[in-house]
């Protein structure tokens, strides 16, 4: 049985806490129950993993948004792969939630899909998170806002297999790293295994988009992480992770980031600006 430890707490400021898990459980590793302690919002960097709580499963694959209610009983799987996951935790008090307006009753323990919106909001917390937790707390009252206008009603479930759950995953793996590629659907399906029709309603309804949706999606959350982290120029980061035109990457980042890549960019250093000078020596 192995924990899926933190790697580093990267804020503690009593409302908040950020963790920076990674967990190195595999198929091997026994599932085993365990209590949320803490209101949380976890970010799913990277690999897979399944979630299974108040009588709902989930598969969380690189984007989604794993969430807790403080007491709810969880379990996490690990069969579909051993590679390992990686997020970035929020968790937050009474207290936090309160400072926040957020009534504690709309939150409820479940999942959601790679969504555009919050991928790169948690893509920017990540680069955040890299400079000593400088703008955490914005950004965990961010994500739990917009969390909480996106959600809904759970969608209904229909029993899905084993088989066609680990494919669904482990084809997502796959695109994650191809997500740079140009791709079909044809291409996704052969490396599942199945036709194209049966693969497009499966992994739909194991990961909560569809292939395309998650392309993009994966497209832009390693778009905004070198927005964030890296000076190449905007035009050679929109083809670097895949887009083949520039004012469509543009056009498609503002729609999900709600600002420009430009606009974006800016933000993110001026964070960077503000921590330098938070930490310099003071006469």
């Amino acid at each position: 049985m192995i924990r899926a430890m933190p790697e580093a707490t990267v804020l503690r400021d009593g409302a908040l806490r950020v963790i920076d898990y990674r967990c190195r459980a595999g198929p091997a590793d026994r599932p085993f129950t365990e209590r949320h302690g803490s209101y949380c919002l976890s970010y799913v960097r990277r690999g897979s993993f399944g979630y299974r709580t108040r009588g709902r499963a989930y598969e969380l694959i690189a984007g989604a948004l794993m969430v807790g209610r403080s007491g709810d009983e969880f379990v996490c799987t690990h069969e579909h792969h051993g590679a390992g996951d990686e997020c970035l935790s929020f968790h937050f008090s009474d207290a936090g939630l309160d400072a926040l307006g957020i009534a504690a009753a709309r939150w409820e323990s479940g999942a959601l899909p790679p969504v555009a919106q919050l991928a790169v909001l948690g893509e920017r917390a990540q680069a955040a998170g890299a400079d000593n937790g400088l703008a955490l707390d914005e950004a965990g009252a961010l994500l739990a806002a917009r969390y909480l206008g996106l959600c809904g009603a759970p969608r209904p479930q229909r029993r899905i297999g084993v088989r066609d759950r680990r494919r669904a995953v482990r084809v997502a793996l796959w695109l994650e790293a191809h997500a740079s590629e140009a791709l079909t659907l044809e291409r996704l399906a052969r490396e599942g295994g199945v036709s194209a029709f049966h693969f497009l309603r499966t992994f739909a309804e194991v990961t909560g988009v569809t292939p395309h949706q998650y392309l993009v999606r994966s497209r832009l959350r390693h778009a905004a992480r070198l927005l964030a982290q890296e000076a190449l120029p905007i035009a050679d980061i929109a083809y670097a992770v895949g887009f083949g035109d520039l004012s469509n990457f543009v056009r498609t980042f503002r729609r999900a980031a709600g600002s420009t890549p430009r606009e974006f960019r800016r933000a993110s250093r001026t964070e960077r600006k503000i921590l330098q000078d938070r930490l310099a020596p003071r006469p």
